[in-house]
């Protein structure tokens, strides 16, 4: 570490020369998914919190009945999968959590989630509405919801009654959650659709 406090990487030359310090390129923290053992979610997410990591597991109430009793699990949304923001490039320390699989991506290349896919998941759950899983969708129309606790929200709509069944979708997972809401908190504006290549469609 230099005396001004930056983080450096030392580079040695292949015939063993003296190295040249360079300076060790941080970027921004991002959202990304990690894929991790069964039954693990909540311990890697417990883990990356204590090591200072913000992190997301999407959690829904399940309804057990023991004889004549019942009791109500938390279980995880996206089972096998626990959201981390950090920076990719200082990785390691996620990677090497027990219970950690890999970092979702092509091949070796990890892709970061969409900020606003997640956001939107993120003020739901805040929201401490009712969300179940729900099977991946892309086709329908995209709303806004205009008003409310979840205001600014984005997802699917799959019914059009009284109440709305609006899907939340984090596309790099190919995973869906379901929630209700009231027909006049959703704006009839329509949101660009977020194709499979990254980009935003009109």
């Amino acid at each position: 570490m230099h005396e001004d406090g930056k983080r450096v990487e030392i580079s040695h030359s292949p015939e063993g020369t003296s190295g040249t310090i360079l300076p060790l390129k941080l970027q921004s923290p991002e959202w990304f998914a990690l894929a991790v053992k069964p039954r693990f979610d909540k311990a890697v997410a417990r883990t990356l919190e204590i090591k200072g990591f913000e992190t997301l597991l999407p959690l829904y109430k399940k309804p057990h009945k023991y004889g004549v009793r019942s009791k109500d699990s938390e279980l995880p949304l996206f089972p096998g999968y626990v959201c981390c923001r950090f920076d990719v490039q200082t990785r390691l320390t996620i990677l090497t959590t027990p219970g950690v699989i890999q970092v979702l991506g092509a091949g070796n290349t990890p892709i970061a989630l969409s900020d606003s896919e997640v956001g939107s998941l993120q003020t739901a759950i805040k929201a401490q509405l009712p969300v179940h899983p729900f099977p991946f969708v892309r086709e329908g129309q995209r709303v806004r919801i205009k008003r409310g606790v979840l205001a600014g929200v984005e997802g699917i709509v799959i019914s059009s009654k009284q109440c709305l069944r609006l899907v939340l979708s984090i596309t790099l997972l190919q995973r869906s959650v379901l929630l209700e809401i009231d027909r006049d908190r959703v704006s009839a504006e329509e949101v660009p659709d977020w194709d499979d290549g990254g980009l935003w469609r009109s």
